[in-house]
């Protein structure tokens, strides 16, 4: 199994604005005020498309899908959340807790890959869960080591534990849960997606270790990844503010590690921070995401559907 690829998927953004039904429950997201919906869309257009240069610079094969005018989905640029690829063949489609953003789930986009060579053999289906408002939001809210099978997720309204369990009995992950918090109007509520406090590497994990309040938890946490051998990095909840914990690593030209972040969470890491990352990537990759940041409250991470699929 691996833990990287050299394939990722993404959507150019054409709706691209502050979904208000995200919002109740993602704190990062903020209104750009006196600023017309065409200029912000057309800011994150040209923040994606600088994104995917410099993917495309390292030797990352990035499948750039449009997104569309109608139906209205304003979040489009995010696809982890509703889609996992898998080195099987098999593809997790996910339930959402917006319900705008269900209209993201879209068949041409497996039609596509299918038509570039990758096998599909399976689709696991969790969509129904929305009938019953119950949600797990892809690798949004599943932070997953392939290569010793496990699942961490971090409970919220959109990643429901039951759910979770289900996934990793159909996928054969071992399950390791936790809460994460962050700090709202002086209230400890639930960060909204995993991806946001962590990210897993080859050989490293980046993680908000005081965001896992329980005690027994965080250790629960460290023990497993101690255990797989990766080094933690810890990060503070300013650094998550700054969407530090929303990286990924991917592989690109002659299979090289490269760490792929936001400028601004490459600019809110401490010297130390860099210089350890920098020991397990061949070089770290930042590109400007401000807009997208600002008004999508996600990051890098969450623009980047990895593809494991086998190819014909």
């Amino acid at each position: 199994m691996q833990q990287t690829t050299n394939t990722i998927l993404m959507v150019r953004p054409v709706n691209f604005r502050m979904n208000e039904q995200t919002a109740v429950n993602n704190y990062y997201q903020k209104a750009i005020d006196n600023v017309l919906p065409e200029t912000v869309n057309a800011k994150a257009q040209q923040e994606f498309d600088a994104f995917v240069k410099k993917l495309q610079n390292i030797g990352v094969n990035v499948i750039v899908v449009q997104d569309t005018v109608e139906p209205n989905t304003p979040d489009s640029i995010f696809p982890n959340n509703w889609i996992s690829f898998h080195q099987n063949g098999n593809v997790g489609l996910y339930p959402m807790f917006a319900e705008n953003r269900r209209f993201e789930r879209r068949e041409d986009i497996l039609d596509l890959l299918e038509e570039k060579g990758f096998e599909i053999n399976q689709i696991v289906d969790y969509t129904d869960a929305e009938t019953v408002s119950v949600f797990l939001e892809g690798t949004g809210s599943l932070l997953l080591d392939r290569v010793h099978r496990k699942a961490y997720c971090a409970l919220s309204p959109r990643a429901n534990e039951d759910l979770l369990i289900e996934f990793c009995e159909d996928f054969e992950y071992t399950p390791v849960v936790f809460t994460a918090n962050q700090t709202v109007n002086g209230k400890r509520m639930p960060i909204y997606h995993t991806n946001v406090m962590m990210a897993l590497g080859e050989t490293f994990a980046v993680i908000c270790l005081a965001s896992i309040d329980d005690k027994k938890e965080r250790k629960n946490v460290i023990k497993h990844l101690k255990e797989d051998g990766k080094e933690i990095i810890d990060i503070t909840e300013s650094q998550v503010n700054n969407f530090a914990g929303n990286m990924l690593q991917v592989k690109g030209a002659n299979n090289k590690l490269y760490l792929v972040m936001s400028q601004a969470a490459y600019d809110s890491l401490t010297n130390n921070q860099i210089e350890t990352l920098k020991k397990h990537n061949t070089d770290i990759v930042a590109s400007s995401l401000d807009t997208i940041e600002t008004c999508g409250g996600g990051s890098a991470r969450c623009m980047m559907a990895e593809v494991f699929l086998p190819q014909a």
